[in-house]
């Protein structure tokens, strides 16, 4: 049912009494209020469509990523404590294969990439031994905002029905050589154009045995003092035929927190006051891509989870939202739990294991193209407005503000009923760090702020105060 800025009344959909007519007539008296608040007449806003994008995702190449998921899946097993030393089989010889492959990408645009090789030492119940677990990073800096960091993240890592087995055959077609592919894709794609920001490629270990490549790679952003925007995790991103037989090749689920992990005692109780749960920037990122998708992607669309992933699982964005940056998972719209932590067998005719007969690479390809516009657009607008504020407490308008934002020819400033899931109305701020909505009382809606390049480059949506802030975590001090 729509409700028009008429107030009319939608007939034969709510029952006829008085007890109903009430929360009926109060709620279109909001959405009309907040239309009418929209439609005050301002300067024009820069056209937010972007044909780098459309160019971006039709760059994207089904066949490549089949053959990096063939050439990952050809090394037996990349379980994590598997053979180190071999050039054919084990994570050693997997995760030298993709050091060689992004290094390669990055000779063709001229030494754009700079890869890295950050590692730390584990023992825990899954590695009972210490074991170096070592991440490999592709970074392409950005030409004017380098220390604001955009990544996207897959784990190399495999295993089958025993996590301590590391011998036997674990191809890891789907989990995850489909999200390295998407990693390494997204790197040739974007490694053919300059980005404000900076873009990161990051090839995971140690998933499996603990989220071990997740801390790694977040230890090593924050030594650097990153400026992480969004993290954004791709696991299990090839399949499109799910375990009951059902296919989906036009949907991708994005999970996201809704509270932030790093949030404090005092913050918490800010937030149970005033509001915040579902706007984390977390949760305003996977809003973001849905988005993106609905824009530039044909036949393809986000599902955006409240949740920070799949229910009692996880995942190596979870590393990276203890350390306070905003992170998503990306993970199919269908999973087949036949082709997950198996043992290669068949039984009553049944196949089991992730092979790469599962993997859809038409679909791993539309995934890859949201991912990589994503990046761009993320990297090509100004970072996220900063201490953003609300205020109208017993006024019947609303005052938002923020900090002014390098970058931005100005603002959005945006407003939803606290029920809806996404944003709803703006308003185009062209100049200053404040406004007023008019006839906007602030207890009836969310609020938030997105900064617009003069090029109509967009950022994601801020929350106000420290529940929606995109700010990082301060970087550790050197000795």
């Amino acid at each position: 049912m729509r409700l028009g800025a008429t107030g009319g009344k939608a007939r034969g959909l709510f029952p006829e009494s008085p007890s109903m007519r009430l929360p009926i007539v109060l709620a279109a008296v909001m959405i009309a209020g907040a239309a009418h608040a929209q439609q005050a007449p301002s300067p024009q806003a820069p056209s937010g469509d972007q044909p780098l994008l459309r160019a971006i995702a039709a760059d994207v190449d089904p066949k490549a990523l089949e053959s990096t998921v063939r050439s990952l899946v050809g090394f037996g097993t990349r379980h994590t404590l598997s053979d180190t030393k071999s050039d054919k089989r084990g994570i050693g010889a997997a995760r030298r294969w993709a050091k060689a492959r992004l290094e390669a990408i990055g000779k063709d645009c001229g030494g754009c990439l700079t890869v890295e090789t950050p590692a730390q030492v584990f023992t825990n119940k899954r590695v009972p031994n210490p074991t170096e677990v070592v991440d490999v990073l592709a970074i392409q800096k950005g030409t004017t905002d380098p220390g604001r960091v955009i990544i996207i993240a897959g784990h190399i890592d495999s295993r089958v029905t025993d996590i301590m087995n590391f011998t036997s055959d674990a191809p890891g077609a789907n989990d995850d050589a489909s999200g390295v592919a998407a990693v390494i894709e997204a790197a040739r794609v974007l490694s053919k154009h300059k980005f404000p920001a900076t873009l990161v490629f990051a090839v995971l270990s140690g998933e499996e045995q603990g989220l071990l490549g997740g801390k790694v790679l977040a230890d090593y952003a924050r030594a650097q003092g990153w400026k992480v925007e969004a993290d954004l995790n791709n696991d299990i991103v090839g399949n499109s035929r799910g375990q009951s037989g059902v296919v989906d090749n036009t949907h991708v689920r994005v999970f996201s927190e809704g509270i932030k992990a790093v949030e404090t005692p005092e913050q918490a109780n800010g937030r149970r006051y005033n509001g915040g749960e579902v706007d984390s920037p977390s949760r305003n990122l996977a809003r973001y891509l849905d988005g993106l998708a609905d824009r530039y992607l044909t036949n393809f669309d986000v599902v955006m989870v409240y949740r920070t992933d799949r229910y009692g699982r996880g995942g190596d964005q979870v590393p990276l939202l203890e350390a306070g940056y905003p992170a998503v998972r990306v993970t199919e719209a269908v999973e087949n739990y036949d082709r997950q932590h198996q043992d290669l067998r068949t039984e009553n005719g049944k196949p089991y294991g992730d092979v790469i007969e599962g993997v859809d690479f038409a679909y791993l390809a539309q995934v890859t193209r949201l991912n990589a516009i994503a990046m761009a657009s993320l990297a090509a607008a100004p970072a996220p407005p900063s201490d953003v504020k609300i205020a109208g407490a017993v006024s019947p308008d609303t005052k938002v503000s923020w900090a002014p934002t390098p970058g931005a020819a100005g603002h959005r400033v945006w407003w939803r009923v606290t029920t809806d899931p996404a944003w709803r109305f703006n308003r185009w701020v062209p100049a200053g760090e404040a406004t007023t909505l008019k006839e906007l009382v602030i207890d009836d809606y969310f609020f938030g702020v997105s900064a617009v390049s003069a090029d109509g480059w967009e950022s994601p949506v801020v929350f106000p105060g420290a529940a929606g802030s995109f700010e990082s975590p301060a970087p550790v001090p050197k000795p």
